[in-house]
């Protein structure tokens, strides 16, 4: 059957591409081998920031088992009473308009040519396109840790469904995933430790927000160890044995690993058979409209760019309308970066550091946030009465251009309020403009506004 767009993965690159087709009026065929929706929607970003919520509640001393946790987040995913998720509405989306979602495992046969192998075994189905757009996603990366695989793992998926806690836990990698499902055990008193091998969590964040989050943490009872990795794990203790480059021993129930994922590898579906080029690693090299060869587009983590859903659904548009005829770029210049901690944080663009080794003229301006009108009314998770929410919100300014080209924020909301810095450096909206700008109080917005005040005074 010929359709206009065939798309291959429905998470949220695939979903979002299917859409956007769809939009447009063209005739789309999603194919998924497993659940429309994918990884963000029912064993990470959802999930976990549900969890998270409970966690909250938890630390907060309200009267919140994990029983109901864990209820709350089978809700959400829509797995009530049943052993995997349902995605009965996502499934409904990609049928809409001129869509037909085929379940299968996708291999590409030829230029514009797919053949899926359908999940209940029928005959194979033949799909013809005008274009493909390959939204395969990510794979967890598993490090070669000597005994880690016979030992066995947790990744993201066992970590955000469990239905019932272990007694102890490591978290291998201090990145957003690790850190947030650490939180979340340690708010349930599970007796959690976590390893990272820089010199400190969340290592591609701003180090005030790193340092913001790491005192919570630790004052929550979590055991960071940074600047050590792990070198063995092995059946025995508590479950699991696991050796650390300082030769310390750790011993847990049980291990996860959240050290990061990598580009599902596209010689799997066998995409060179379109013509297009691969490297070493079966990744390709996407232009700016996202196209890796004749009719053939890629969006989301399979382009082997920034893991984000945002950026996912983003790119599923800009592949989906390119591939159809529109003209299409896609701007990364300004892509936010959230971890849902508590404190949250929140980031875009470049450190100073980062802008001074592009050549930029930059300096950095501050805020403290305990110290704000907003952090005095907010009291601090597990602090006392007299204790303002910590953290910090800091700007960095192009001093030549007198426009904001990173911003960074640890503190209660960060994960909203970075999105006025987004936009602020996508349209390059001179500092000026946005320290004469009236924000509500008390906010975290009008700390930023303070900031901006600040930058602008040294502009002058």
């Amino acid at each position: 059957m010929t359709y206009d767009l065939v798309v291959v993965g429905a998470g949220a690159a695939g979903e979002a591409a299917g859409s956007a087709a769809r939009e447009l009026g063209a005739r789309v065929a999603t194919v998924e081998r497993d659940l429309v929706g994918g990884e963000c929607a029912f064993w990470a970003c959802m999930p976990s920031k549900t969890l998270l919520d409970a966690a909250r509640w938890r630390a907060m001393g309200a009267d919140y088992p994990w029983e109901r946790a864990s209820e709350r987040r089978d809700w959400m995913i829509s797995r009530e009473g049943i052993p995997y998720p349902d995605d009965g509405g996502h499934a409904r989306g990609a049928e809409e308009g001129e869509g037909e979602l085929v379940r299968g495992e996708a291999r590409i046969v030829g230029p514009g040519r797919v053949e899926v192998r359908l999940v209940d075994g029928g005959s194979p189905r033949k799909l013809e396109a005008r274009a493909l757009v390959i939204a395969t996603g990510s794979v967890p990366l598993i490090p070669p840790i000597d005994g880690l695989r016979e030992a066995g793992f947790w990744t993201n998926r066992e970590a955000t469904s469990l239905r019932e806690l272990p007694s102890s836990i490591v978290v291998l990698g201090g990145g957003p995933v690790g850190v947030e499902m650490a939180q979340v055990y340690v708010r349930f008193g599970v007796r959690t430790v976590l390893v990272e091998g820089h010199d400190r969590i969340l290592p591609r964040d701003h180090p005030r927000s790193s340092a913001a989050v790491a005192a919570q943490l630790r004052d929550e009872g979590l055991d960071i160890r940074t600047g050590v990795r792990a070198t063995g794990v092995a059946k025995g203790g508590a479950g699991r044995t696991v050796r650390l480059s300082d030769g310390a021993t750790l011993e847990a129930s049980v291990v996860l690993v959240a050290v990061g994922r990598r580009p599902a590898d596209l010689r799997a579906i066998g995409i060179e058979e379109a013509g297009v080029r691969l490297d070493e690693r079966g990744a390709s090299s996407p232009d700016e409209s996202l196209r890796i060869g004749e009719g053939v587009f890629v969006a989301g983590d399979a382009a082997g760019g920034l893991q984000f859903t945002h950026v996912a659904d983003y790119e599923g548009r800009i592949a989906a309308r390119a591939a159809l005829g529109t003209p299409s770029r896609a701007d990364l210049s300004a892509v936010p970066r959230t971890t849902f901690t508590d404190p949250e944080t929140g980031a875009v663009g470049l450190t100073v550091e980062e802008a001074s080794s592009k050549g930029i003229d930059a300096f950095e301006v501050t805020a403290d946030f305990a110290t704000s009108a907003r952090g005095f009314t907010l009291e601090r998770v597990g602090g006392g009465p007299k204790e303002g929410a910590p953290g910090h919100i800091t700007a960095v300014v192009d001093r030549d251009r007198g426009i904001l080209c990173g911003a960074f924020a640890a503190c209660p909301g960060a994960s909203e309020l970075i999105s006025e810095a987004v936009l602020a450096i996508k349209q390059g909206i001179p500092v000026s403009v946005l320290a004469d700008t009236i924000r509500a109080f008390p906010t975290g917005a009008r700390v930023f506004g303070n900031v901006m005040g600040d930058a602008a005074r040294r502009l002058q």
